[in-house]
C-alpha cells in the first residue's frame, strides 16, 4: 500500500495520531516537538515509501517545522490511524545538499 500525503493531512486534522515511547523520546532528545512533526506532515511531501513496513506501512515526509527549517518523520499508517515512528532534521552526511535524495553508501 502506498501512502498518501493527503490522507496523512486528513487523518492528522482529525488528530488520530499515535506517539510511541520511543518516538518521543528521539524527538525530544533532537529538540523536535509535536507540532513540529504536524506541521512538517501539514506543510510536505512523500519522498520515500515503506509499503512493507512492518507493522503498518510507512513513509518517509520531508517538510517543514514550525519554525520553518527542513524536518524529517518517518510515519506509519494502519488505515485509519497514523503512527509516528521518529523525526529528525536531515544531515548532509546522509542526504543530498537537497535533503530529499540519499547519498549512496561509501565502499
Amino acid at each position: 500500500m502506498e501512502l498518501d500525503i493527503e490522507l496523512l493531512r486528513k487523518i492528522c486534522d482529525n488528530g488520530i495520531i499515535h506517539w510511541s515511547v520511543h518516538a518521543s523520546e528521539q524527538i525530544q532528545k533532537r529538540g523536535i516537538f509535536r507540532d513540529d512533526v504536524i506541521n512538517a506532515i501539514n506543510t510536505g511531501k512523500i519522498i520515500e515509501q515503506y509499503p512493507d513496513a512492518y507493522p503498518f506501512p510507512a513513509c518517509l515526509v520531508f517538510g517543514l517545522n514550525v519554525g520553518g527549517e527542513y524536518i524529517h518523520v518517518v510515519a506509519g499508517f494502519d488505515g485509519s490511524a497514523i503512527y509516528i515512528i521518529t523525526a529528525y532534521y536531515p544531515t548532509p552526511d546522509k542526504f543530498e545538499d537537497d535533503l530529499i535524495t540519499r547519498k549512496e553508501p561509501k565502499e
